[in-house]
């Protein structure tokens, strides 16, 4: 239903998933699903601002004391949070004490004033989920329960079908690719109540199931390229976002 919303200002916070992992662009940066939205927010409204402070690998804890008060701060009247997932997926995790964390930061945001979007991230399909899917729904309950506390919308992308499909992901099998950031930039713009452009969650034709030679031959990259580096990183005690700023730090006008 269109609810006819004005927005002028947007801010995006959370992790790799908002910075946009791997929705690719050719100059190697990022683009993703936040970068999306507010290109078409910025279509509706002359001088739209936004800013996307999220960082790749950021678990509850940093996403709540390094972007939660910065981005209230700005005083945006749209505001996304998403985050959690990555302290789930770990060997161990307290989700306890993750959602603690969540309720924090959605409280800090939920201060700013602005319209506050949550998210059931999206689960691809495969044995790997099912390990963790537990931790996920106990996650995306206490979220449903803090969206209810503060009037938050959210976007369910964890029971669409089809982004569970693996070819919405990319080769390291943990982020969407630009069709599936695609779908997730029109599933929240549905959840905001704007037309809907298109059905974000309808299903990808039938696949043609690869040979076992190809199966094998991608396993066998994912393993070297992407599993490898991840399982180092965390007997390191290592992020792929150490050191690495926000991506749009300050709330500026939209360029493109």
């Amino acid at each position: 239903m269109e609810m006819n919303a004005h927005y002028t200002s947007f801010v995006a916070v959370g992790d790799s998933f908002t910075e946009g992992m791997s929705d690719g662009l050719p100059d190697g940066s990022y683009r993703g699903w936040a970068d999306l939205l507010a290109a078409r927010l910025a279509a509706r409204t002359p001088g739209f601002r936004y800013a996307n402070l999220a960082v790749r690998g950021k678990l509850i804890g940093q996403i709540a004391d390094d972007q939660a008060g910065p981005a209230a701060a700005m005083g945006a009247d749209l505001v996304t949070m998403v985050g959690g997932l990555n302290d789930v997926l770990r060997p161990t995790c307290d989700v306890a004490q993750v959602c603690e964390r969540f309720s924090a930061a959605a409280a800090v945001l939920a201060r700013g004033g602005g319209q506050l979007v949550l998210m059931r991230s999206p689960g691809r399909q495969g044995p790997v989920l099912e390990r963790f899917r537990p931790r996920m729904e106990e996650l995306y309950a206490h979220i449903d329960a803090v969206a209810a506390r503060h009037g938050a919308l959210v976007v369910d992308l964890y029971a669409s079908r089809a982004l569970a499909d693996p070819r919405m992901w990319a080769d390291d099998r943990l982020h969407l690719n630009a069709e599936g950031h695609r779908r997730v930039a029109e599933a929240v713009w549905q959840t905001l109540g704007f037309g809907a452009e298109n059905d974000w969650d309808a299903p990808l034709p039938p696949a043609v199931a690869p040979g076992w030679r190809a199966r094998r031959s991608a396993d066998a990259r994912f393993a070297r390229e992407h599993l490898v580096p991840w399982i180092s990183r965390r007997l390191t005690g290592r992020s792929s976002g150490d050191g690495r700023p926000a991506k749009r730090p300050a709330l500026l006008p939209y360029d493109g």
